[in-house]
């Protein structure tokens, strides 16, 4: 199937593969007249992101129905010399202003598919769910945020000497990178949403009143994408959107509102469009502000109501429309307009100006209130206990984490499964476990002493773990003590 490059595409799916983190080298430094010249591996390079960036010239979803898959460059192996590899390069991809980007996944009440692979849980899942997580929500040109991390790269030999370890063989492999599968949604940013039936003659006032060109025709849904438009009124540019036409049943999925209801989302101001020729203007009116309501918190949101096509209509009928809908909302604040007569029109873009501006002032109010000042260093009220340090340190014996005492109970767990294996879970456990080389002999036991130095080996012992017991930590096994 082909699709057309200028296509409408507000949603689409994609998977991402950041760029893996580079192995450190094992290497000594050998020179004439320098017999010992000691280790020498440099560190791996960390791999590249992935980066979505806000661009205004981008307004379609569509190119990543061609590029489905995205992935970020690997970093590159340290070398001798204490050479560093080179860092992947990040992947910047430009997305519409305005687009959201979720993490996909699934869920069970057993854990995570992810979790279950890296032998987190147990295998055994009785239900599961989808699950999204919010990363980033891009609103302004030129945004960006890291959507996918690249992996760490790996320590050289250099990384570990010590004064008892002199001829270290130990390096440590590259951080995958992150690999998942997300989500986008794009939510056109407007200062005004236009909603209403089909034929209720949004197309044709979004085209007299601003540059946009949408299809028109007396029959419904002539509307198939969202239409964007620019009004000037008193020298202030006015952006609205054009929805396609809402019905009885949309925020279920019925009709064509469903997938573009989160376009009206971030509007200041619905402008709710009654056609003066509805049969109750009244019961038209409750049929959108109902699926509006069940749609997010869009039933807060500042709306303004317009009767349209008023031009040559008696002005008893249109009395009667008007109290039809005031019988449903007392505190409607109704305007008759006629687009093709260019009746009405300078008064409603007014106010909508001004609704507008108002509701950018409350933003602002808004936001004023939830700001605080900084929390300062301490335990003290306001303030926040120091970051812990999360370097690497080495001492006379072998690598250590520094965590502050009252974090070394918190900072891992431990699990039996049925079968006998022990799961050891924990942010900084598993990012060793991560770069821990499962050929190299040494760089195991460089993680059991890691385990000791944390307590997992005593919880081990307690819980009954053998010398050829499993222990699968971030997806690597290795046996409890070192087979010889």
């Amino acid at each position: 199937m082909c699709y057309n490059k200028t296509m409408f595409v507000d949603t689409a799916k994609v998977s991402l593969k950041a760029g893996d983190g580079g192995n450190g080298a094992v290497s000594f430094r050998r020179e004439i007249y320098i017999p010992k010249g000691g280790p020498d591996g440099g560190d791996g390079g960390k791999g590249g992101n992935i980066v979505f960036k806000a661009d205004k010239d981008t307004n379609t979803l569509i190119d990543f129905r061609f590029t489905p898959i995205l992935t970020a460059e690997n970093g590159k192996n340290g070398a001798g010399q204490r050479a560093a590899g080179r860092s992947g390069k990040d992947l910047i991809v430009e997305v519409p202003i305005g687009t959201v980007v979720y993490k996909i996944g699934t869920k069970s009440v057993n854990g995570s598919v992810e979790d279950r692979k890296l032998g987190r849980a147990p295998l055994s899942v009785s239900e599961t769910e989808y699950s999204r997580i919010l990363l980033a929500d891009l609103t302004y040109d030129g945004q960006e945020a890291i959507i996918a991390k690249g992996g760490d790269g790996g320590f050289g030999n250099a990384h570990f000497k010590s004064s008892t370890r002199q001829a270290p063989i130990i390096a440590e492999v590259g951080e995958p990178g992150e690999e998942f599968e997300a989500e986008l949604e794009l939510k056109t940013m407007a200062d005004v949403g236009l909603v209403g039936l089909p034929n209720a003659g949004k197309s044709t006032f979004l085209s007299v009143v601003s540059n946009a060109k949408p299809e028109i025709a007396d029959y419904p849904f002539t509307t198939i994408t969202p239409n964007l438009g620019v009004a000037t009124i008193d020298g202030r540019d006015l952006l609205i959107a054009d929805i396609p036409g809402l019905i009885e049943g949309a925020a279920e999925g019925k009709g064509l509102g469903h997938d573009f209801l989160r376009h009206v989302d971030r509007t200041a101001v619905l402008l709710h469009l009654v056609d003066i020729y509805s049969n109750d203007a009244g019961e038209a009116y409750t049929t959108i502000r109902k699926e509006l309501e069940k749609y997010s918190d869009l039933k807060d949101r500042p709306e303004i109501v317009a009767l349209t096509k008023c031009e040559g209509v008696d002005e008893d009928i249109i009395k009667m429309q008007m109290a039809a809908i005031l019988a449903k909302n007392p505190a409607a604040k109704i305007f008759t307009i006629s687009s093709s007569a260019h009746l009405g029109l300078k008064e409603l873009l007014r106010e909508l100006s001004q609704v507008i501006v108002s509701s950018q002032r409350r933003g602002v109010r808004s936001l004023a209130k939830r700001e605080v000042a900084p929390p300062a260093h301490g335990d003290g009220p306001g303030g926040r206990a120091p970051e812990r340090d999360e370097t690497i340190t080495t001492d006379d014996t072998l690598p250590v984490i520094s965590l502050n005492p009252k974090e070394l109970k918190t900072a891992w767990k431990v699990e039996k499964t049925e079968d006998g294996k022990f799961i050891v879970t924990g942010e900084k456990i598993e990012k060793f476990a991560r770069r821990t080389d499962l050929n190299n002999y040494a760089s195991v036991n460089r993680l059991r002493d890691i385990m000791k130095k944390l307590g997992i080996r005593g919880e081990l012992t307690t819980m009954g773990a053998e010398p050829d017991s499993i222990i699968s930590i971030a997806g690597k096994e290795f046996t409890f003590v070192e087979d010889y």
